[in-house]
C-alpha cells in the first residue's frame, strides 16, 4: 500500500484530495496549520469508509516543523512516496496597498512551504527512485488576477518549480506534476458575492464553478499517471485554454 501526504488537508481542495486518494487505497497522511477540529473530522470519515489516514500539524513555512511533520509520517506509515502540496493563503487587495509583510506571508504560504515540503520529500524518493509530486497553483498562476498580485506571483512560482524539478527529478523516475484550478466551490472563495460568482460563471465557457471532487480526480490522475510529469492540468471549465 503506498502512502500520500496531503498539506491543507483541512481544506477545501485538500480534503477532498485526501478523500479521493484514501478511496483509491492510498494512506494518506493529512497536513493541517491551525484547524485541528477539520483535519481530525476528516480522518474519522475516511477511517470510518474503511481508508487510512492520520492527521499531523506544521507551520510549513519554516523548516523545522516541516521536518518534524516528515519524520512523524515516516515514523508512523513509512516511505511518502507520493506528496500533493494544496497548502496556501490569499490576500486580496489593491497592489499598492500591500505592505512587505502581506508579500511575504503569501508567498512563504503558498511558494516557500512549497520548496521546503519538496526539498524535503526528494532525498528518500531519490534513493528509492520512485515518487510523485503534484503541486496545486491556480488559474492565475497562469495568467495573473487584479487586486491578488501577489498570490499570482506566488501560484506563477510553484509552476515554474513544478517544470523544473520535473526536469531535474526524472532521471530519478520522480514526476513532478502541476495542477491549476479555476473558480472552485471551496472556503477560500467564500469571500465572493453571488453577483461575483454569476459573473466569473458567465466568464467560464463551461458556465459553472468547479467542485472540489473534480479538483481532487484530476490531483488524483497525476499523482498515479507513470509517463506524465512536467505537465501543468487546468480545472478551470475553458476559463483558461
Amino acid at each position: 500500500m503506498k502512502n500520500a501526504l496531503v498539506t491543507g488537508a483541512s481544506g477545501g481542495i485538500g480534503r477532498a484530495v485526501a478523500k479521493e486518494l484514501a478511496r483509491r487505497g492510498w494512506r494518506v497522511a493529512l497536513h493541517y496549520h491551525a484547524n485541528e477540529a477539520a483535519a481530525k473530522s476528516l480522518e474519522e470519515a475516511i477511517c470510518r469508509e474503511g481508508g487510512f489516514a492520520r492527521a499531523y500539524p506544521a507551520d510549513l513555512t519554516q523548516e523545522a516543523p516541516v521536518e518534524a511533520l516528515f519524520g512523524a509520517v515516516e515514523r508512523d506509515l513509512g516511505f511518502v512516496e507520493g506528496l500533493v502540496n494544496s497548502a496556501g493563503v490569499a490576500w486580496k487587495g489593491l497592489f499598492t496597498d500591500m505592505t512587505l509583510a502581506d508579500w511575504r506571508w503569501v508567498v512563504d504560504g503558498a511558494l516557500t512551504s512549497v520548496f521546503l515540503c519538496c526539498r524535503r520529500a526528494l532525498p528518500a524518493m531519490i534513493r528509492g527512485k520512485r515518487g510523485s509530486i503534484v503541486n496545486v497553483s491556480s488559474m492565475w498562476g497562469e495568467v495573473g488576477a487584479s487586486c491578488e498580485a501577489a498570490y499570482s506571483a506566488a501560484k506563477a512560482g510553484v509552476i515554474g518549480l513544478t517544470k523544473a524539478l520535473a526536469k531535474e527529478e526524472g532521471p530519478s523516475g520522480i514526476r513532478v506534476n502541476c495542477l491549476s484550478p479555476g473558480v472552485i466551490d471551496t472556503p477560500m472563495n467564500g469571500d465572493l458575492t453571488e453577483e461575483d460568482l454569476a459573473a466569473l460563471r458567465e466568464e467560464t465557457p463551461l458556465g459553472r464553478t468547479g467542485t472540489p471532487e473534480e479538483t481532487a480526480q484530476a490531483a488524483a490522475f497525476l499523482l498515479e499517471q507513470e509517463f506524465i510529469t512536467g505537465q501543468v492540468l487546468g480545472v478551470s471549465g475553458g476559463m483558461v485554454v
